[in-house]
């Protein structure tokens, strides 16, 4: 049609062992809103570095036509010469350079003698701050920014380089309700100012509120584009899709046989680590026993994550006090591999800075956490015994990848987050804290979590799910506890759970202060 500006055709891609993309075919209409989704691993992402030059020319098979044209991006500096900007799940942001130095990085406003002209950089950067709506001073530290005014930062970064194709990845996967209302909003108004947006996306919800066109793409192969107007474009339809198989229940069902109390958090109280007298958890108390699946709900900055953190060996917080029992019994953990000896795990909800080296293997990520059980007697590590381990785990939960040897920073999300699980596994835990196990990942990966919850309490193991979806929480959790300025305001079991009354709990609180 005359109105695309993109077509990528028959588009192969191959790495050493895998075929990441076969044939795959993209066709996106200026001043759209073009979703693409896909299980973890699909090649969503692969297939957006081929169009932006992080793949080059030459690499790949196919063609691209952009703007009628036929495109052979070399780099990233190809792409962004002719409006093709991308913005990374992983923010490229220099976090002690100012809003205005990264938005013009590498694309500096100089004036007389080639010096660089703050004054119009701040200026400039002003006004496309208030494009994207973000109101702060253009000299503001990006470290001083939360995640969605960071996202806010690369927007702006975008339109200063005249913007005409803005592919965002996974663009609101770390962001809050509020945050990623926000970026919806602005992507519906660059969309009325012309520029056209591709959106990488798990959130299903998300995609059928926004776009107009969606393509899923399955296993590297296109499986089909469609029009997001026409009365059967479904979210049942775009996970059969996805997963090639229809997930009539997104929660597998369980039958609990809930034990004795295993562990049990008595007013626990964690101050704040830089700012003297601020409690972030204020006499918490909660239990978790044999076979329950216990969820932990709260809007963001409740004190959910410094809770389980400081539980986790105090690797959160100062000024700690309260007292924690397993199996009845008053126990003292002071460090991590106190915890791990304790028997208690914790799966971070940031993989990427605490749950794994991305530097190292899929094997050495497995086994970290439990390489004691490795030693021999003259204590070194028994290699043959780690990769078997590492085998066993690859197997048992389906991590999609040629080798253990591969490197775990060259996975998907789900398959990354299935490492780190492995690894908190390998430690045969009696309490396993899971803080939001399924960010970032999609239907298909999601229910093989589920699945995995609910195996590690039929064992008999206890489980804490902290996470934002309440879905998530009324679907996979026997009780829950919600949490406003980091204390406890109720607790319900998920019989009597309603997304209502648990925001209602959820948000007490803050009606209390005011």
């Amino acid at each position: 049609m005359a109105n695309n500006i993109l077509e990528m055709r028959s588009i192969t891609k191959r790495f050493p062992g895998v075929i990441a993309l076969q044939d795959v075919t993209l066709t996106v209409q200026g001043g759209e809103i073009h979703a693409i989704c896909g299980e973890n691993g699909a090649g969503k992402s692969t297939l957006m570095q081929v169009l932006s030059g992080v793949h080059p020319h030459g690499s790949y098979e196919g063609e691209i036509v952009y703007a009628g044209q036929n495109a052979r991006f070399h780099s990233i500096n190809d792409s962004e010469r002719v409006g093709i900007v991308i913005i990374h799940q992983e923010l490229a942001l220099s976090p002690y350079l100012s809003i205005a130095e990264n938005i013009f990085l590498g694309n500096e406003r100089k004036g007389p003698f080639g010096l660089i002209d703050w004054n119009r950089a701040n200026a400039e950067a002003a006004n496309l701050m208030e494009r994207v709506g973000l109101d702060e001073n253009p000299t503001t530290q990006i470290n001083q920014l939360g995640v969605g005014k960071q996202q806010l930062v690369e927007i702006a970064k975008a339109l200063s380089k005249e913007v005409k194709l803005l592919i965002l990845d996974e663009p609101t996967a770390a962001l809050n309700d509020n945050d990623s209302e926000h970026l919806l909003a602005l992507m519906r108004q660059l969309r009325e100012q012309g520029i056209t947006c591709i959106m990488i996306s798990h959130k299903l919800g998300e995609i059928m509120e926004i776009a107009d066109t969606t393509t899923v793409i399955r296993d590297g192969r296109t499986i089909e584009t469609i029009d997001m107007r026409q009365p059967d474009a479904t979210q049942d339809r775009l996970i059969r899709d996805m997963v090639g198989r229809d997930l009539d229940n997104r929660y597998p069902p369980r039958r609990p046989a809930i034990g004795p109390e295993v562990l049990r958090i008595e007013d626990w109280t964690v101050g704040h680590p830089t700012q003297s007298g601020r409690l972030v958890v204020d006499h918490v108390s909660l239990s978790v026993r044999a076979g329950e699946v216990v969820g932990v709900a709260g809007l963001m900055g409740a004190g959910r994550t410094e809770l389980a953190m400081s539980v986790f060996g105090k690797s959160y917080g100062r000024d700690i006090t309260g007292q924690l029992y397993k199996h009845g019994q008053p126990v003292e953990i002071n460090s991590v591999s106190e915890a791990i000896d304790s028997g208690i795990a914790y799966v971070s909800e940031d993989r990427k800075r605490y749950g794994l080296n991305l530097l190292t293997d899929i094997r050495s990520n497995i086994c970290s956490a439990g390489l004691r059980r490795l030693m021999t007697a003259f204590g070194w590590i028994n290699g043959n015994e780690e990769l078997k381990v590492a085998e066993d785990y690859r197997s048992a939960l389906g991590i999609k990848t040629p080798s253990v040897l591969a490197n775990v920073g060259k996975l998907s999300g789900g398959n990354q987050q299935k490492v780190v699980l492995s690894k908190w596994l390998f430690t045969d835990p009696d309490v396993l804290i899971l803080d939001e196990p399924t960010r970032g990942i999609d239907v298909g990966a999601k229910y093989e979590i589920y699945t995995l919850i609910n195996e590690m309490v039929a064992n008999g193991k206890a489980v804490i799910v902290i996470s934002s979806e309440l879905p998530e929480i009324l679907g996979v959790c026997d009780r829950v506890y919600t949490l406003s300025f980091g204390r406890i305001t109720g607790m319900l079991p998920v019989a009597e759970a309603t997304q209502e009354n648990l925001m209602e709990l959820m948000t007490q609180e803050k009606d209390i202060r005011k």
